[in-house]
Protein backbone atom coordinates (compact mmCIF):
# COMPACT_ATOMS: atom_id res chain seq x y z
CA UNK A 1 0.00 0.00 0.00
CA UNK A 2 1.08 3.81 -1.06
CA UNK A 3 0.64 5.58 1.39
CA UNK A 4 2.14 8.58 -0.02
CA UNK A 5 -1.01 9.13 -1.87
CA UNK A 6 -3.78 8.90 0.66
CA UNK A 7 -7.56 8.20 -0.28
CA UNK A 8 -9.40 10.99 -1.42
CA UNK A 9 -13.30 11.22 -0.53
CA UNK A 10 -16.14 12.92 -2.28
CA UNK A 11 -17.67 15.26 -0.46
CA UNK A 12 -21.49 15.02 -0.64
CA UNK A 13 -22.99 15.70 -3.42
CA UNK A 14 -20.16 15.14 -5.85
CA UNK A 15 -21.30 13.10 -8.69
CA UNK A 16 -19.66 9.88 -7.61
CA UNK A 17 -21.71 9.67 -4.70
CA UNK A 18 -24.98 10.12 -5.68
CA UNK A 19 -25.72 6.98 -6.59
CA UNK A 20 -24.38 4.99 -3.21
CA UNK A 21 -27.16 3.18 -1.29
CA UNK A 22 -29.21 2.88 -5.07
CA UNK A 23 -26.07 1.16 -6.85
CA UNK A 24 -28.09 -2.16 -7.00
CA UNK A 25 -30.68 -0.87 -9.71
CA UNK A 26 -27.85 -0.80 -12.10
CA UNK A 27 -27.77 -4.18 -12.10
CA UNK A 28 -31.11 -3.85 -13.59
CA UNK A 29 -30.32 -0.95 -16.46
CA UNK A 30 -29.87 -2.75 -18.97
CA UNK A 31 -32.00 -2.58 -21.68
CA UNK A 32 -34.45 -0.14 -18.79
CA UNK A 33 -35.70 3.24 -19.34
CA UNK A 34 -34.69 5.74 -16.92
CA UNK A 35 -36.04 9.07 -16.02
CA UNK A 36 -33.24 11.31 -13.26
CA UNK A 37 -35.67 13.47 -11.58
CA UNK A 38 -33.33 16.33 -10.86
CA UNK A 39 -30.48 15.30 -12.73
CA UNK A 40 -27.75 18.04 -12.62
CA UNK A 41 -25.42 17.25 -15.47
CA UNK A 42 -26.47 13.73 -15.54
CA UNK A 43 -23.81 12.26 -13.80
CA UNK A 44 -25.51 9.36 -12.30
CA UNK A 45 -27.91 8.81 -16.02
CA UNK A 46 -24.85 8.11 -17.59
CA UNK A 47 -23.94 5.71 -15.23
CA UNK A 48 -27.27 3.94 -15.96
CA UNK A 49 -26.18 4.23 -19.43
CA UNK A 50 -22.90 2.78 -19.05
CA UNK A 51 -24.71 -0.10 -17.76
CA UNK A 52 -26.92 -0.08 -20.96
CA UNK A 53 -30.25 1.28 -20.26
CA UNK A 54 -31.75 1.57 -23.05
CA UNK A 55 -33.35 5.32 -22.48
CA UNK A 56 -32.44 8.24 -20.28
CA UNK A 57 -34.11 11.10 -19.54
CA UNK A 58 -33.47 14.06 -17.05
CA UNK A 59 -34.75 17.43 -15.69
CA UNK A 60 -32.99 19.95 -13.44
CA UNK A 61 -33.85 23.94 -13.26
CA UNK A 62 -30.59 24.43 -14.05
CA UNK A 63 -29.92 25.17 -18.00
CA UNK A 64 -26.35 24.73 -17.65
CA UNK A 65 -26.29 21.85 -16.01
CA UNK A 66 -29.04 20.56 -18.86
CA UNK A 67 -26.48 21.58 -21.80
CA UNK A 68 -24.09 19.66 -20.08
CA UNK A 69 -25.68 16.83 -19.87
CA UNK A 70 -27.33 16.60 -23.41
CA UNK A 71 -23.64 17.12 -24.08
CA UNK A 72 -22.52 14.21 -22.27
CA UNK A 73 -25.01 11.73 -23.76
CA UNK A 74 -24.00 13.27 -27.65
CA UNK A 75 -21.50 11.02 -27.33
CA UNK A 76 -23.25 8.01 -26.55
CA UNK A 77 -25.69 7.51 -29.91
CA UNK A 78 -26.62 4.46 -28.64
CA UNK A 79 -28.69 5.27 -25.96
CA UNK A 80 -31.82 7.10 -26.66
CA UNK A 81 -31.35 10.06 -24.03
CA UNK A 82 -33.68 13.77 -23.70
CA UNK A 83 -32.57 15.97 -21.07
CA UNK A 84 -34.68 19.05 -19.75
CA UNK A 85 -35.16 22.15 -18.18
CA UNK A 86 -37.97 21.95 -16.07
CA UNK A 87 -39.10 23.77 -12.74
CA UNK A 88 -40.64 20.59 -10.49
CA UNK A 89 -43.13 23.81 -8.70
CA UNK A 90 -44.73 22.72 -11.35
CA UNK A 91 -45.89 19.17 -10.48
CA UNK A 92 -47.25 16.53 -12.95
CA UNK A 93 -47.81 18.96 -15.50
CA UNK A 94 -44.27 20.15 -15.96
CA UNK A 95 -42.65 16.97 -16.16
CA UNK A 96 -45.38 15.38 -18.53
CA UNK A 97 -44.92 18.67 -21.09
CA UNK A 98 -41.44 18.11 -21.30
CA UNK A 99 -41.39 13.68 -21.53
CA UNK A 100 -45.30 13.36 -22.24
CA UNK A 101 -47.29 10.66 -20.25
CA UNK A 102 -45.23 7.53 -20.22
CA UNK A 103 -43.71 5.38 -17.89
CA UNK A 104 -40.21 4.53 -17.02
CA UNK A 105 -38.45 1.21 -15.64
CA UNK A 106 -36.53 2.70 -12.90
CA UNK A 107 -37.43 6.33 -11.74
CA UNK A 108 -35.36 8.48 -9.56
CA UNK A 109 -34.58 11.31 -7.27
CA UNK A 110 -31.71 11.74 -5.79
CA UNK A 111 -30.91 14.63 -3.74
CA UNK A 112 -33.95 17.00 -4.65
CA UNK A 113 -36.89 16.28 -2.06
CA UNK A 114 -35.06 18.64 0.58
CA UNK A 115 -34.88 21.45 -1.48
CA UNK A 116 -38.43 20.97 -3.40
CA UNK A 117 -39.45 21.29 0.41
CA UNK A 118 -37.90 25.00 0.65
CA UNK A 119 -40.46 25.61 -2.59
CA UNK A 120 -42.98 23.31 -2.20
CA UNK A 121 -46.20 23.19 0.06
CA UNK A 122 -46.32 19.63 1.63
CA UNK A 123 -49.64 19.04 -0.54
CA UNK A 124 -47.66 19.74 -3.45
CA UNK A 125 -44.71 17.82 -2.81
CA UNK A 126 -46.61 14.43 -1.89
CA UNK A 127 -48.48 14.99 -5.19
CA UNK A 128 -45.45 15.36 -7.17
CA UNK A 129 -44.16 12.25 -5.96
CA UNK A 130 -47.04 10.15 -5.95
CA UNK A 131 -47.21 11.25 -9.60
CA UNK A 132 -43.30 9.97 -9.81
CA UNK A 133 -44.03 6.65 -8.66
CA UNK A 134 -46.79 6.13 -11.21
CA UNK A 135 -44.82 6.63 -13.68
CA UNK A 136 -42.00 3.93 -11.94
CA UNK A 137 -42.97 1.11 -14.14
CA UNK A 138 -40.58 -0.97 -11.33
CA UNK A 139 -38.49 0.90 -9.47
CA UNK A 140 -37.65 4.11 -7.81
CA UNK A 141 -34.50 5.32 -6.38
CA UNK A 142 -34.00 8.21 -3.62
CA UNK A 143 -31.46 9.54 -1.51
CA UNK A 144 -32.31 12.20 0.62
CA UNK A 145 -32.83 13.06 4.61
CA UNK A 146 -33.80 10.69 6.90
CA UNK A 147 -36.87 12.81 7.85
CA UNK A 148 -38.43 12.81 4.66
CA UNK A 149 -38.06 9.32 4.32
CA UNK A 150 -41.59 9.18 6.02
CA UNK A 151 -43.35 11.09 3.01
CA UNK A 152 -41.80 9.16 0.44
CA UNK A 153 -43.47 6.02 1.91
CA UNK A 154 -46.50 7.46 2.07
CA UNK A 155 -46.79 8.96 -1.47
CA UNK A 156 -44.97 5.71 -2.93
CA UNK A 157 -47.53 3.03 -0.74
CA UNK A 158 -50.58 5.14 -2.41
CA UNK A 159 -48.91 5.26 -5.41
CA UNK A 160 -48.73 0.96 -5.09
CA UNK A 161 -45.27 0.55 -4.43
CA UNK A 162 -43.30 -0.76 -1.32
CA UNK A 163 -39.94 -0.20 0.20
CA UNK A 164 -37.58 -2.99 -0.54
CA UNK A 165 -34.00 -1.43 0.45
CA UNK A 166 -32.51 1.26 2.56
CA UNK A 167 -29.06 1.92 2.47
CA UNK A 168 -26.89 3.75 5.31
CA UNK A 169 -23.96 4.07 3.90
CA UNK A 170 -24.54 7.60 1.87
CA UNK A 171 -23.78 9.24 5.47
CA UNK A 172 -25.71 9.79 8.95
CA UNK A 173 -29.03 11.00 8.38
CA UNK A 174 -28.91 10.41 4.67
CA UNK A 175 -30.08 7.25 3.52
CA UNK A 176 -30.60 5.94 0.40
CA UNK A 177 -34.14 3.77 -0.31
CA UNK A 178 -35.53 1.74 -3.37
CA UNK A 179 -39.40 1.21 -4.21
CA UNK A 180 -40.68 -1.68 -6.13
CA UNK A 181 -44.17 -1.78 -8.08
Amino acid sequence: MDITHPVRRSGVGSHDVRWIGISDLFLFARGASVIDVGCNRGHVGYEFARSEARLVHGCDIDGPSIQAARHWFAELPYVQSKFEVVDLTGGAEALTKAFGPEGYDIVLLIGVQHKLKRVMKTDQLDSLIFHLGTRALTYFGWNGYSEDLAQMDRALLNAGLTRIHTSHIPGPGRPAAIWKR
